[in-house]
């Protein structure tokens, strides 16, 4: 390990450096690639482990604040299940482009097709890119939505979720939505439509969505909201529970 002098150390600490010391201290002198580059190009070397290590932290923060359910990232997807999914589509979605252009996402698909997991990548992507995310079952969104009405701070809280760059609803459809509800998830995607974006999950393919609201203005509203300006990921195949319970 190479020794530094101490105030420069403890300068870069005290800067909040602590990458670009730890990288400059880790260095060989003995090193003979090291010695072959300019001074510019090693001083490039410290400041991209820097930069490095504050967007992992970045990173790990923002996927800490989206409360993910499962453990997925886009490394992780496996294309050789027959599920539907294309990867070069999957490719372009894990830019995350779709998140600046302010599209929606919308999953549908059998029970245990792996929805879910495909949806958290797409969210873990997204928060590699500075988006923040967040997840939520519907049934626990309308819960929380509902104590904070009682509390009188319902506003508040539409606005708090508003500012989410990527909101992700798994188990759309599970259960008919009420009128209340109806009207609840309507102030939450007209807050959202061309501001944000939304990824969908749902076993009730899209064409049967409407059924799903007892008021049907209401569901004109928010499908007019949700449907025109998103990609849609049919996907199939037997159940990844069940291939994995087979001895």
């Amino acid at each position: 390990m190479r020794l530094l002098p101490f105030p420069t150390l403890d300068r870069l600490r005290q800067l909040g450096l602590t990458a670009m010391a730890q990288t400059w201290q880790a260095q060989d002198p003995q090193d003979a690639t090291l010695a072959t580059l300019s001074f510019e190009d090693r001083l490039g070397l410290l400041v991209d482990a820097e930069w490095m290590a504050r967007m992992n932290r970045r990173t790990a923060r923002r996927v800490q604040e989206a409360h993910f359910r499962l453990d997925a990232s886009p490394e992780d997807l496996d294309y050789k299940a027959v599920r539907g999914l294309e990867r070069g589509v999957m490719a372009r979605l894990f830019q995350s482009a779709w998140v600046s252009e302010h599209h929606n996402i919308l999953i549908t698909g059998p029970a245990g097709v792996g929805k879910t997991f495909v949806a958290t990548a797409l969210g873990r992507a997204a928060c590699r890119q500075g988006f923040r995310v967040r997840y939520y079952r519907i049934a626990r969104l309308l819960e929380e939505l509902a104590l904070a009405q009682a509390e009188a701070q319902g506003d508040a809280w539409l606005r708090q979720l508003a500012h989410v760059q990527v909101l992700i609803l798994d188990d759309w459809g599970m259960t008919p939505l009420s009128a209340t509800a109806g009207r609840d998830l309507l102030e939450v995607f007209d807050d959202r439509y061309l501001q944000s974006s939304t990824i969908i999950t749902s076993q009730v393919p899209v064409d049967q969505w409407h059924g799903l609201w007892t008021e049907g203005i209401i569901a004109d509203a928010i499908l007019d909201r949700l449907v025109h300006n998103a990609y849609h990921l049919p996907m199939h195949g037997e159940s990844q529970r069940k291939t994995l319970a087979t001895p």
